[in-house]
């Protein structure tokens, strides 16, 4: 009989992982219309998602290193694959038709591209100098413009803060730091000129929501009108009347918290917050007792990463972020993005659990 420490499973992490399951099918139920099909195809979907993430567990952090480059390299393949013969859908093209499933290759390299990074500063003294970080600036920006052509903002966001996580820990100097961050400023006003019309909607609509209420700003209305309605002790669970009556636009998907903050209110949404919390803490602690330079950089970079899924689904909900298409973690209805977070947390029991075997 296997004992757990031979399955690789980090259990203090993987109770903070199963709650938030649990709370996702509980609100998901009010928020799908007391759908109970909605909920099967997510317990399903969870199902799926713990497997991949014990599976994953179960590979060494040196195996993991070695497969890095790889693994970039063949999903770079995969976005160029969608760039020609993409599914088309909802005005975007971001899938590949398998037969039976469609597969949206930008999700892997939100895997990739930290592992890839990490990868890469494993090779060469830290902190690293002009030329590794100019390298790491083309591995991190190639993936990010061909998600941007589909065009999937939130996702290409995401690929973005998981690659400038892992430079961040790798050492990078505050003083290049500071100058970067002016040179983005520079060039704000180009990038703007390249949004599509309806991206640039969004930004501008996150300062004035009540400019077009029934169009651009819809969204952001009636999801802070919920937020604000939970009061304390919120509504109830299924008492909700912004979501109940469907005033909340893609409430079991990217605005789900809205609901879930007009039914349970400012307790209900301390209880998430300290799970998350939890959840997150639990990754940098991992990644401080990690043996080497990439299971340390890896560990780190999914850890804050994982708080910025967080950070951006809550800002855009409560209005003060631009929407960008980002679900909750691990509590919105949807599944592939939920294996590859999971995918992501066996890679943190991974580094965990074979932390013995690593050398410095």
């Amino acid at each position: 009989m296997l004992r757990t420490d031979q399955l690789h499973i980090d259990w203090p992490l993987m109770v903070g992982l199963l709650t938030l399951s649990f709370i996702s099918l509980f609100v998901l139920y009010s928020a799908g219309g007391e759908d109970l099909g909605m909920v099967f195809r997510q317990v399903l979907r969870i199902i799926m998602a713990f497997a991949v993430m014990i599976a994953v567990a179960q590979v060494a952090p040196s195996s993991l290193m070695r497969w890095s480059p790889y693994l970039f390299i063949g999903g770079m393949i995969l976005l160029l694959a969608v760039w020609g013969v993409g599914v088309i859908g909802k005005g975007a093209q971001r899938w590949l038709n398998l037969g039976l499933f469609q597969f949206q290759p930008a999700e892997i390299m939100k895997l990739a591209v930290p592992m890839t990074l990490a990868w890469l500063f494993t090779k060469h003294p830290l902190p690293p100098d002009l030329k590794v970080l100019g390298l790491a600036a083309l591995l991190l920006g190639f993936p990010i413009i061909l998600v941007l052509k589909q065009p999937d903002l939130g996702t290409a966001l995401m690929i973005a803060a998981s690659g400038l996580v892992v430079i961040f820990l790798a050492g990078m100097r505050w003083r290049l730091i500071g100058l970067l961050t002016l040179a983005a400023a520079a060039i704000a006003p180009l990038i703007w000129s390249h949004l599509h019309a309806y991206q640039q909607k969004r930004i501008t609509t996150l300062f004035d929501p009540w400019a077009d209420p029934l169009g651009s700003g819809y969204h952001t209305i009636q999801s802070t009108i919920a937020v604000g309605s939970g009061g304390i002790f919120g509504k109830g669970w299924l008492n909700g009347s912004q979501s109940q009556l469907e005033f909340i636009p893609e409430r079991s998907t990217d605005f789900i918290f809205a609901v879930f903050s007009e039914e349970f209110g400012l307790i209900g949404v301390s209880i998430l917050l300290a799970v998350y919390v939890f959840v997150v803490v639990r990754g940098i602690y991992i990644a401080y007792c990690a043996k080497d330079t990439y299971a340390r950089l890896l560990a780190g970079g999914f850890a804050l990463t994982f708080f910025f899924y967080i950070f951006v689904n809550i800002g855009m909900v409560s209005g003060v972020l631009p929407i960008v298409g980002v679900p909750l973690p691990l509590i919105s209805y949807g599944g592939t993005s939920m294996v590859t977070l999971m995918a992501a947390f066996g890679i943190l029991m991974s580094i965990h659990t074979h932390r013995k075997l690593l050398s410095h």
